[in-house]
């Protein structure tokens, strides 16, 4: 039981510790959810911009987390 507790509290602490990330990529998400169900998009055409919202919000976070190590 000590491990799945381990475990769990590990994983909130990952979706937790960067806020920025976290909220970046749930906007990016209910974004694409909008256009596909209510703009009516094609699946493909929404699934290609998960794909490139999702990469580019990894990126900025990337180099945005870069930045402050050579300001430290």
């Amino acid at each position: 039981m000590s491990i799945l507790k381990d475990v769990l509290t590990e994983l909130f602490s990952m979706f937790v510790a960067d806020a920025r990330l976290t909220i970046a990529i749930l906007c990016v998400v209910a974004l694409t959810a909008g256009l596909v169900d209510l703009a009516g998009t094609a699946p493909l055409i929404g699934g290609v911009f998960l794909l490139l919202g999702c990469l580019g919000v990894m990126f900025a976070a990337v180099l945005l987390g870069a930045r402050r190590e050579t300001r430290h």
